[in-house]
């Protein structure tokens, strides 16, 4: 279900509900709906070929935690739409039976950016198009432990060469100190590492409106993940849908 330029709209949950994060800070959060399966079915029917559901409880814990919901998202989305996971993907088993209920693609963080051997396994064994990895970024380091202050890190461009070198061919880069307000994406950033010319780059953190969206793509990324412009409203997904697709 690869598109030339994805739009992936996020499902973050915590406890149960659809949350956003401001800076990925847990006590800057905001409830969006207490129904997440909801939310992937209005998405789906706006017309999203991939959805980004993000386990925040288990990106915290280093365990998945939001199995079964995740598994209801999935089966909600049915043939239409692409699901991909993230948070608390850890060990080879964790990613094994989130692909195995279905999902398309799974994002791992912390365990590939500490050991790329890691990764190599992951996509030896389920293939690049079924592994993402998170290039979570804060002050130019690629960081993991579900962004919790003091994580241990390495240079973004740095990670993105050496997982590369171990198979990986999809990254998603976020930019923590923009993410969830709405400020505009760090283009600078993405440039920089679409730049390296190592894979696809999918952008994430401050993306506010179409023209930011537009503004991503330009820079040769392969796509962006949206969460609170389109839950607060300043950018209409059926819409940045029908205008990217346009073009």
């Amino acid at each position: 279900m690869t598109t030339g330029f994805e739009i992936l709209p996020a499902i973050d949950l915590r406890g149960g509900r659809v949350v956003r994060l401001r800076q990925g800070d847990f006590s800057r959060e905001t409830t969006f709906s207490d129904d997440p399966v909801a939310v992937a079915v209005a998405f789906a029917d706006a017309g999203a070929r991939w959805l980004h559901v993000v386990d925040l409880d288990g990106a915290r814990s280093g365990a998945p935690v939001h199995g079964p919901a995740i598994g209801r998202i999935v089966e909600a989305a049915g043939e239409r739409t692409a699901v991909e996971v993230a948070g608390g993907l850890r060990d080879e088993t964790s990613v094994a039976r989130v692909l195995a209920a279905g999902a398309a693609r799974v994002v791992v963080g912390t365990a590939a950016l500490a050991d790329p051997v890691f990764a190599a396994r992951l996509v030896s064994g389920f293939g690049a198009a079924s592994i993402a990895v998170a290039i979570d970024v804060r002050e130019g380091v690629a960081v993991g432990h579900g962004w919790q202050p003091g994580s241990p890190g390495v240079d973004a461009a740095d990670a993105v060469r050496r997982l590369a070198d171990a198979g990986v061919t999809t990254f998603e880069v976020t930019a923590i100190d923009r993410d969830g307000l709405l400020g505009g994406p760090d283009l600078a950033l993405h440039e920089r590492l679409v730049k390296l010319d190592l894979g696809s780059i999918i952008a994430s953190g401050g993306i506010a409106t179409i023209d930011d969206v537009v503004a991503v793509r330009g820079l040769g990324a392969a796509g962006v993940i949206i969460g609170r412009a389109i839950y607060e409203g300043s950018l209409d997904l059926r819409d940045t849908l029908a205008v990217i697709v346009a073009d």
